[in-house]
């Protein structure tokens, strides 16, 4: 997960690069309670970033990586993969590191924002999980833009996401089942209200315009491959080479 972007919609200063480091040794042991359909949230997102892509020694690049869950996951299911980890948050970097020890020259980590210069050469994937939600609607459209630029023929985009409802009344109700599934989880008063300190610094998009900017941005389709309340997960596919490969 990626920090804030330390700009507001008003071009005031906002949340500066790194604010999720106060977070980021405690972060992960609430991902469960916090992501209610949390095995089909990441299950999904892996099954679409892996999908046909086994012994192929994929490029993979996780934006707004965080501390590393989705891309531990990916490392599992592609275990010959170069993965690629970004994200502006140095602590939760260290985390990533730490989690994915393990999987030796494969991995590199970049200190860097989504917005910023990328690692040069074209990936098969680029996956993101809870991050591109921090950015403006205007900011997600171009990063969409150049994610297709640097997918090979064939690639995939993945994105597991918080996002808002399509109308004010859509999305009261997803926040309110979403209280309820939490709570139900176990968080605590304290644990809801540090949450809700991360989520104010969120810019959620309703899934229905984000598949769209997808396709506007060049990709061959797009689609909604996984939705509970909030939480979605969608994907874009370069051509209709990916197309087949996900079959």
């Amino acid at each position: 997960m990626s920090a804030p972007s330390d700009r507001s919609a008003d071009g005031a200063p906002s949340a500066a690069p790194g604010w999720y480091d106060r977070w980021a040794t405690g972060y992960d042991a609430q991902r469960r309670q916090l992501i209610p359909p949390f095995d089909a949230f990441y299950g999904t997102a892996v099954e679409v970033a892996a999908g046909g892509r086994a012994g192929t020694g994929a490029r993979v690049l996780d934006l707004g990586a965080g501390t590393g869950l989705l891309s531990a996951a990916l490392a599992d299911a592609l275990p010959d993969a170069e993965l690629v980890l970004l994200d502006e948050a140095p602590g939760m970097l260290d985390q990533a590191r730490a989690r994915l020890a393990g999987a030796g020259d494969r991995v590199s980590f970049v200190v860097a924002s989504m917005q910023d210069p990328w690692p040069a050469g074209d990936f098969d994937v680029v996956a993101s999980s809870l991050a591109i939600h921090h950015l403006e609607d205007a900011d997600k459209r171009r990063l969409f833009a150049r994610i297709r630029s640097v997918l090979r023929p064939g690639g995939a985009f993945v994105n597991a996401e918080q996002v808002a409802g399509p109308s004010a009344a859509t999305d009261a109700l997803n926040a309110a089942r979403w209280g309820v599934h939490v709570a139900a989880a176990g968080i605590t008063a304290a644990q809801r209200a540090e949450a809700d300190a991360r989520m104010a610094q969120d810019r959620c998009a309703p899934v229905e315009d984000q598949v769209r900017w997808l396709r506007e941005a060049g990709f061959a389709e797009a689609d909604c491959v996984f939705k509970a309340w909030r939480f979605a997960v969608y994907a874009g596919w370069r051509d209709a080479a990916a197309l087949e490969r996900a079959a």
